[in-house]
């Protein structure tokens, strides 16, 4: 999907704000930057995946990340992929390489794990799939750095001292972007989107499963412009 149209599709109406802010990243981190936000989002039900997917791309947020904590997880995301080619696609919770491999022969672009696996990270890489691998400490940072990537998720935040310890933490590494997730909800979202090494958030809030199951796609639709609106001040 080029910029302009992930752009218009998002919302965005004065591009050019946005277009000076590209720099040498992967395509797909430049969307994810743009877009501010990744919505982590757990489906059971098969039968969801469409109508949740429009909602957010129908609110300006054309991009999901979809959790392999589910056995549907796959088929979510190849149902996804199938109704939307302007959908940006993720898959999240991914444990293992053939968990990656899973996720990537479904559709999913870009491969987030709650840890840091040398593996995974490598079989990504590999196939020419962004992946962003879960770090907290120095130590794993580096790692990261080792492989070349130029953006990390960094988790679990709120929990694990929040923007504070982010600061703290990211110093001395100069050319890497963070994509904090874990406790972000609306009330800290800009907080974080307003420190220059965070590339975008990610969070479950505005697409919490309860309201998936229960088809709350109005409240949910609600959620998601409150976010995007948040994005658009940083």
């Amino acid at each position: 999907m080029g910029m302009s149209l992930l752009l218009t599709a998002a919302g965005w109406q004065d591009k050019s704000l946005y277009v000076e802010k590209l720099n040498s990243m992967d395509p797909v981190l430049n969307q994810i930057g743009f877009l501010g936000i990744i919505p982590i989002v757990t489906i059971e039900d098969e039968k969801k995946s469409i109508p949740c997917a429009r909602t957010l791309q129908e609110n300006g947020l054309p991009i999901i990340e979809i959790t392999f904590r589910t056995q549907a997880a796959a088929h979510v995301i190849k149902q996804i992929a199938s109704d939307s080619s302007e959908m940006l696609i993720g898959a999240g919770t991914i444990l293992t390489k053939e968990d990656a491999q899973t996720a990537i022969d479904a559709g999913a672009r870009f491969i987030v794990s709650p840890g840091f696996n040398p593996k995974v990270v490598k079989y990504c890489i590999d196939k020419s799939i962004t992946v962003l691998p879960g770090v907290f400490t120095p130590t794993e940072i580096q790692y990261a750095v080792e492989f070349g990537l130029e953006a990390i998720k960094f988790f679990p935040a709120e929990a694990g001292g929040g923007l504070k310890y982010l600061k703290a933490v990211a110093a001395p590494f100069k050319s890497l972007k963070f994509i904090p997730t874990g406790g972000i909800d609306q009330s800290t979202l800009l907080s974080y989107l307003r420190f220059s090494k965070v590339l975008a958030c990610g969070g479950s809030w505005m697409v919490q499963p309860e309201m998936i199951r229960a088809g709350q796609f109005e409240q949910i639709a609600e959620l998601i412009c409150k976010a995007v609106a948040c994005v658009k001040e940083r």
